[in-house]
C-alpha cells in the first residue's frame, strides 16, 4: 500500500549508484532524489545535494538512469530542491524559479510523479505580502507543472532555523491557513503537499489533521520527527529561533504520533511513498553513524506497513 523510501540528501557524499545501491541492499523501495543545481547552490545543512543532474539529462544518461533503477528495483518517489523562488534578490529568486521548472521537466523525462519544493517566503514581510508575491512568481511554476502533468509537493517547513532566517522564515507554506490561500489562488489539483508532520509539533498544532482536512493535496510524504524541549521553550519563549527549544529528531525518538499518523493515512487511503528523512544531528558523527540513522529509521517505521 506505501512504499518506504528516504531522502537521498542525506547521502551527500555518495553518487546516484551508490545510493541507489543502499537503499536495495536495505530493502527500500523507493527514494527522493535531490537535483540541486551544481553552481548556485545552498550551503546550508542538507542543501545543494546533487543526486540527478537535471541539466545532463540527455537521451542516453536518462537511459542509463532508468536501467540502473530497474535493475537495483527501486523507483524515484520525487524530485527534490528546496530553494526560495520568493527571495528578496531578484536575480536569486529567478534562479531558483527557473531550476523548479528544469526539475519539474526532468520529472516528465524520468517518468516521476511528483516534484518536491518550498514556496518560498521573504523573512522580512508579513504572510499577506508574501502572499501577492507568491501568486506573481508561481504562476509561471504553476503553468509548467500543467503543461508537462507533475505534481508540486509543498513541504510544510517554516524554514526559521538560523538567524539570518529571522523573523518569518523562508517557506510561506507553514499552515493550513497558508495551504488554504494557496490551492485558492492554483486550483489544479497538481498543486499538493509534501506533508511533514514534524513541522506542525514545534508550531505546537495537531501534526494528524491536515492529514484528513487535505487528503486530495497529498503528493508526497516526509517521516521526520521532532522533539519539544518544553523546559527550554518555558525559558525562551515561542518567539524565539525555534532550534533554542526544539530539535529533529529520527522517527520514533520525538513527539510525534506516528499510530495515529499511520491510521489517518490509511484512512484516507493514501497510496502514494512515505520517505524517511533523516536530519537528526546526534546522527552525523560519522558515516557509520549515518548509515545507523536511516536503518534504525527504517526499522522503527517498518511496524506500520504491511
Amino acid at each position: 500500500m506505501l512504499k518506504l523510501g528516504f531522502v537521498s540528501a542525506i547521502l551527500a557524499d555518495f553518487g546516484f549508484e551508490h545510493v541507489v545501491d543502499f537503499a536495495s541492499k536495505h530493502e527500500f523501495s523507493c527514494l527522493e532524489m535531490m537535483c540541486w543545481p551544481t553552481e548556485g547552490g545552498d550551503n546550508r545543512r542538507y542543501a545543494g545535494v546533487t543526486h540527478i543532474n537535471v541539466d545532463k539529462l540527455d537521451a542516453q544518461h536518462v537511459k542509463y538512469i532508468k536501467s540502473f533503477l530497474h535493475e537495483k528495483g527501486i523507483t524515484i518517489s520525487g524530485l527534490g530542491y528546496y530553494p526560495n523562488p520568493l527571495d528578496a534578490d531578484k536575480k536569486k529568486a529567478e534562479f531558483y524559479i527557473e531550476h523548479i521548472k528544469k526539475v519539474i521537466r526532468a520529472c516528465n523525462t524520468l517518468h516521476v510523479p511528483v516534484m518536491n519544493t518550498f514556496i518560498g517566503r521573504d523573512p522580512k514581510k508579513n504572510i499577506q505580502d508574501n502572499l501577492k508575491t507568491f501568486k506573481k512568481v508561481w504562476k509561471p511554476i504553476i503553468e509548467t507543472a500543467e503543461q508537462e502533468g507533475i505534481k508540486i509537493g509543498i513541504e510544510n517547513c517554516p524554514m526559521f532555523f538560523t538567524n539570518d532566517e529571522w523573523p518569518g522564515g523562508k517557506n510561506l507554506a507553514i499552515s493550513p491557513a497558508v495551504w488554504d490561500r494557496m490551492f485558492e489562488t492554483f486550483k489544479t489539483p497538481l498543486f499538493g503537499l509534501n506533508y511533514d508532520p514534524s513541522h506542525m509539533i514545534f508550531q505546537m498544532m495537531d501534526e494528524i489533521k491536515p492529514i484528513y482536512q487535505y487528503k486530495d493535496r497529498l503528493h508526497h510524504i516526509h517521516l521526520k520527527d521532532v522533539k519539544v524541549y518544553h523546559d527550554k521553550l518555558d525559558r525562551v519563549g515561542i518567539l524565539a529561533n525555534p532550534l533554542e527549544y526544539h530539535s529533529p529528531k529520527l522517527p520514533g525518538l520525538g513527539d510525534v504520533r506516528w499510530g495515529k499518523f499511520f491510521a489517518a493515512l490509511t484512512d484516507v487511503r493514501y497510496r502514494g511513498s512515505v520517505v524517511i528523512e533523516v536530519e537528526d544531528k546526534a546522527y552525523e558523527g560519522s558515516p557509520d553513524d549515518i548509515t545507523k540513522a536511516i536503518l534504525q529509521s527504517r526499522n522503527y517505521i517498518r511496524q506500520y506497513l504491511p
